[in-house]
């Protein structure tokens, strides 16, 4: 049975906006730089927006610092198997949300003083194994050239024609699990695929000589928390250490 649409008819006017805005999106040319600049964007945020509290950063941080000593405390007590999974999930999120104040403090955007950004950023991401200034020189590289096939830093894609050259191993590896899983750790280690240097090596040729003390200062902190988790392991055994403090690591 046909029955007819019970759709209204459009408005002329509204046929002509409608086609209007069909040619527009077919004319469109993303290769083109946008109709706009980075300070018009940046006028357009209301004047409050860009104003730092020192005290409402800080505050955050020890929100996170007790909820991930909390969780591990309460982990610790109830020690059961039932719960440890929830706890990874948890844990594993809020090591995360330590990045991300850390993240902020690489930026700039956590306080006006640099000072504290540097040793807040580097508790928070030496607690992760996350060396504070060699990630924080590669991610400004990443922002700099945010979606750019080949100076991206952190990301990197590879062309069709190179993946099917891959090895079927690679392939798997590449985008199954749980290599994705230790895509961070190998990308702090080896930088993004197709590419040389390390976030540890000052030498690296993601620095230049005047960062090198910087990268320095940063490796030196991820040691110590490596040795920092060893000695714990030696006093609690390496089990709990994996349990508190791997698997959400890996989560994370």
């Amino acid at each position: 049975i046909h029955r007819p649409s019970m759709a209204p008819a459009m408005r002329p006017e509204q046929e002509a906006s409608c086609k209007a805005t069909e040619d527009h999106r077919s004319e469109f040319d993303a290769a083109k730089p946008p109709p706009f600049r980075i300070g018009d964007v940046r006028a357009a945020v209301p004047a409050h927006c860009w104003r730092k509290s020192p005290l409402r950063s800080l505050s955050y941080v020890a929100r996170d610092v007790v909820v991930v000593a909390a969780l591990a405390a309460a982990a610790w007590r109830a020690d059961s198997w039932a719960l440890w999974p929830l706890y990874w999930a948890v844990q594993g999120t809020m090591f995360w949300a330590l990045f991300v104040l850390g993240h902020d403090c690489g930026h700039g955007s956590f306080s006006d003083s640099g000072t504290l950004n540097s040793v807040v950023g580097h508790l928070l991401h030496t607690f992760i194994l996350v060396p504070y200034n060699g990630w924080r020189i590669s991610h400004r590289t990443h922002h700099q050239n945010h979606g750019h096939i080949e100076k991206d830093e952190s990301w990197h894609p590879i062309t069709e024609k190179v993946y099917q050259k891959l090895e079927p191993r690679t392939k798997t590896l590449r985008f199954s699990v749980p290599f994705p899983l230790l895509a961070f750790p190998v990308y702090l280690w080896y930088r993004s695929p197709g590419k040389e240097g390390s976030h540890f090596n000052p030498s690296s040729d993601l620095f230049t000589p005047k960062e090198r003390r910087d990268v320095i200062i940063s490796t030196t902190c991820w040691f110590t928390m490596i040795a920092l988790l060893i000695g714990m392991a030696c006093v609690f055994g390496l089990v709990p250490v994996l349990k508190l403090y791997g698997v959400p690591y890996i989560v994370s």
